[in-house]
């Protein structure tokens, strides 16, 4: 195995610093579309709000795959610098807008930085051989974490340039500062980075052909939910925090850059974990991890009273006596179950578990003749699930996580299937994930309007990873069949016995 060049780890940083600039402003409404929101700027529902949030996706995605072209026939270089220089326009024309219209239409423009995955997909590839290309991928992949950089600051910039959300109108200056940032980053690039292409170039129709194979639109949708989800979450859990759980804006920007950024540094590990033991198995871990994940997370916050176990009379007589404690009737002493009145309190603290209280009301009277089996005291129950913001927390990072080591072995895959379409088949990939930004948050608008719950975007993801998982494991049971046809019939000869 050949040792990677000085000027191969050179290309990787500047890629992958150009990257977290790029990830970084594609996230931007996040948290700059909620704190208008949340201090009464504009008075954007649910289902707009989606839509603002999916908007710098749906570019992102969309010019995944012609950026990915430009790069394998003219490099990295030209093509990542341009990028970045015509993304801070419209960043930089967002200061003017004041209606949802407008909103739309800058983000649409600046959206275009997320198709500089694509353009660093294909720039880092050709730097590394094979044996690489993993760990290089996954160190790039780890830009990702530029969604932790927004989520993080963003909130105190804002907090800051708005006195606490007492001088709105100056939030404008947000906008200004990260088309700044834009250009400083596509001035270093264009000075510092040195251009390289494929060594075969090809035609776009051959460049094309890769698109008619159905692996690469499988790998699509394992991308559409490690990576179109992890996009969609890292704006969707802004407004989830401050929803669910109430909490500031800075500190629910504080816990959404918590899953982001793990999810970005871990992806460098899902490429040597790849490299190691095979993008294949990696990928089985992630998809089985990820259901029983977003499983545990469909449980919503709530409080629900139930019909519980109650009282009838064993014979037929009258009523002569009722307390909260015990009803006596024909004769007959029954203990009824009172309510805790100190049950409030300790449901206040933290908590894991569902907690349950349980007792009994009377429903009859002093004097009341009653039937035998009669209702005497109705059973009610409670059961209170507090959704505990820390125990959420802890599931949606090792989940982000997870997502980021699943990342870094779809990208694994393309190398070794496509070694000379890494930039179109990446691109593609790449357009299919980015999808999952754009629709995600749009869905969960929707299912949110639908259902009332905020656990319902983790419905999805289940949904999600369990057709990844089945059509995985169906297309991996097909290849053994076809290529060790023997081995496969005893082991399903072994099941059956």
């Amino acid at each position: 195995m050949s040792k990677p060049s000085s000027t191969a780890h050179k290309m990787l940083f500047l890629n992958t610093l150009a990257f977290t600039i790029c990830f970084a402003v594609w996230m931007f409404n996040g948290v700059t579309v909620t704190f208008l929101v949340d201090n009464g700027a504009y008075d954007w529902n649910s289902v707009q709000i989606g839509w603002l949030l999916g908007i710098p996706v749906l570019t992102g995605s969309i010019f995944r795959l012609p950026v990915g072209i430009m790069t394998d026939k003219f490099g990295g270089k030209w093509v990542f610098g341009g990028l970045l220089l015509i993304s801070a326009i419209p960043m930089f024309l967002l200061q003017y807008v004041d209606s949802f219209l407008g909103f739309a239409l800058c983000s649409f423009g600046y959206g275009l930085t997320g198709a500089g995955f694509a353009v660093g997909i294909a720039y880092t590839s050709v730097w590394y051989e094979k044996d690489w290309q993993g760990r290089a991928l996954g160190i790039f992949g780890a830009g990702n974490a530029g969604a932790a950089l927004t989520t993080l600051l963003a909130p105190t910039i804002l907090q800051n340039l708005t006195n606490d959300g007492t001088e709105m109108e100056n939030w404008r200056v947000l906008p200004v500062i990260y088309a700044a940032v834009l250009v400083l980053m596509a001035v270093i690039f264009l000075v510092f980075a040195k251009n390289r292409k494929p060594e075969t170039q090809r035609t776009i129709k051959k460049l094309m052909l890769p698109l008619k194979s159905l692996r690469v639109w499988r790998f699509g949708l394992y991308y559409f939910l490690v990576f179109g989800c992890f996009v969609a979450f890292s704006q969707w859990l802004v407004p989830y925090y401050v929803n669910v759980y109430y909490l500031p804006l800075v500190t629910a920007g504080i816990l959404a850059a918590a899953f982001s950024f793990p999810s970005g540094v871990i992806r460098a590990l899902g490429g040597w974990m790849s490299d190691k033991w095979g993008a294949r198995k990696v990928m089985y871990w992630v998809l089985g991890t990820s259901l029983v994940i977003s499983f545990l997370l469909i449980f919503p916050k709530m409080d629900i009273y139930s019909p519980g176990n109650g009282i009838m009379a064993k014979q037929a007589g009258e009523v002569t006596e009722v307390s909260e404690t015990r009803i006596v009737a024909a004769g007959i002493e029954y203990p009824v179950a009172a309510r805790d009145a100190g049950h409030e309190e300790t449901v206040e603290g933290d908590f894991v578990f569902p907690k349950k209280e349980t007792w009994q009301e009377p429903v009859v009277q002093e004097g009341q003749m009653v039937e035998k089996r009669e209702l005497l005291a109705s059973g009610e129950t409670r059961i209170f699930f507090q959704a505990n913001v820390w125990v959420f927390t802890f599931l949606v990072i090792i989940l982000g996580s997870i997502w980021g080591i699943g990342k870094a072995a779809v990208y694994k895959h393309i190398p070794e299937y496509f070694p000379d379409e890494v930039g179109v088949v990446g691109g593609m990939v790449g357009v299919l994930g980015g999808l999952g930004g754009f629709v995600c948050p749009i869905i969960f608008g929707y299912l949110l309007n639908g259902t009332g719950l905020w656990t319902s975007a983790w419905m999805f993801t289940l949904i999600i990873s369990a057709i990844c998982l089945w059509w995985m494991h169906r297309t991996i049971q097909k290849m053994m069949h076809r290529e060790h046809p023997k081995l496969m019939r005893q082991i399903e000869s072994k099941k059956e016995n």
